[in-house]
């Protein structure tokens, strides 16, 4: 792919999976989460989801090893429950319960204390989620010990959720003439206790890569592969160094948690819902994930906002290019709604009453040979695919 972040042992584009897809029970192949018919319950779709919290476990364990502060991976848990939470919304689906995995080498990590920073980590995310009348059951789930397939540690969860099919948005509902509705992934909500640099879970592998210095990797060399003598750290800071920019620690800034949209974006759907064409939630694949849903969508993307500094910092440090860089990371928009221009107002208004940012950053057009997206920004003109 000709990428920093391909030669860190990453693919965005995440090839091979399309293996799966004639094996699915997928009643909407265009929708952004796939959606099974419910067999006990007509009329219902049932939508499960599993995802985790990519690498920052790695720089969780650094941070850990570092200072002997357990509670470093304690925002994980929140990771691994946004990547869920926020993605089954997308369709329209109520979150109804999940189960976490988390596998570990305990010759390495503090099990016990690990466990019980995640455990506390659950407990205030679901807090936060219920005082915001988001009611999300923890049913349990799996730890793992395995020395011989973990360097560190690993953190998923799996999450169900439940839409009617008459209200579940399936991709096709995206039409020219529908404005594009950004979320900030960066700053801080009326809902959170800090302020979050906006990196979420994506990108990480090239972020402590090229930020974190190569001492923590000859000193720790379990945080890195390095069999084939080609890759290693070669960043120029340390873990407290403290960046005028960034607000934080760089170190913060890497684990800061993903966002929890779902507080906010549930409340738009239940106010909103006829509006709405459509939902992305910028991960895997940053600002191009909205390429999976709609047909023949133009996306044009032309009044982002201006990426957080965070994002700047891995740009100058890695030497990435723009364009990778805005399919790498959200690149400070987590999550857009795509609705019809009449309600876009009303949206945002609503938003910023969570303290939530947001505004129209683009608008859709009509496109002749499946889905594309142009991006405007002081960075360039970029297309994809």
């Amino acid at each position: 792919m000709g990428t920093k972040y391909a030669e860190s042992g990453v693919d965005v584009r995440k090839r091979g999976v399309e293996a799966f897809r004639d094996v699915l029970d997928n009643l909407f192949p265009d929708a952004f989460c796939v959606i099974s018919e419910d067999p006990h319950a007509p009329g219902y779709g049932m939508v499960t989801h599993v995802d985790g919290a990519g690498s920052k476990p790695v720089q969780a364990y650094l941070h850990w090893r570092e200072t002997g502060e357990i509670n470093w991976f304690k925002g994980l848990a929140q990771d691994a429950l946004a990547m869920n939470i926020d993605d089954i919304i997308c369709v329209g689906a109520l979150p109804i319960n999940f189960v976490d995995y988390i596998a570990i080498n305990p010759f390495r990590v503090d099990k016990i204390g690990a466990l019980k920073a995640l455990s506390l980590g659950f407990k205030e995310s679901l807090e936060v989620l219920e005082s915001q009348s988001v009611k999300v059951l923890f049913s349990g789930g799996e730890t793992a010990d395995l020395p011989d397939q973990l360097r560190t540690l690993d953190i998923a969860v799996a999450m169900n959720g439940r839409v009617k099919l008459c209200e579940a948005l399936t991709g096709v509902e995206v039409k020219p003439g529908d404005v594009i509705i950004g979320f900030r992934s960066g700053g801080k909500t009326k809902y959170e206790r800090k302020e979050n640099s906006g990196i979420m879970c994506n990108g990480l592998t090239l972020a402590r890569l090229c930020l974190m210095h190569k001492s923590y990797q000859e000193k720790y060399p379990e945080i890195l592969e390095a069999s084939d003598g080609g890759r290693t750290y070669y960043g120029r800071f340390r873990l407290d160094d403290y960046i005028d920019d960034l607000g934080m620690t760089v170190g913060e800034a890497l684990l800061s948690p993903t966002r929890l949209y779902a507080p906010v974006i549930l409340k738009i759907i239940e106010r909103f819902g006829e509006h709405i064409s459509g939902m992305v939630h910028n991960t895997g694949g940053g600002q191009t994930k909205c390429l999976r849903i709609g047909r023949n969508i133009h996306y044009i993307k032309d009044d982002l906002f201006e990426p957080d500094p965070i994002f700047l910092l891995i740009q100058r440090e890695s030497g990435e290019s723009w364009r990778a860089m805005f399919e790498n990371y959200n690149m400070g928009v987590g999550f857009e709604i795509i609705a019809k221009p009449e309600a876009a107002d009303d949206i945002i208004s609503l938003s910023e009453k969570f303290g939530l940012e947001a505004k129209i950053v683009g608008a859709c057009g009509k496109s002749s040979g499946g889905n594309k997206l142009t991006i405007k920004s002081s960075h360039g003109v970029l297309h994809y695919p």
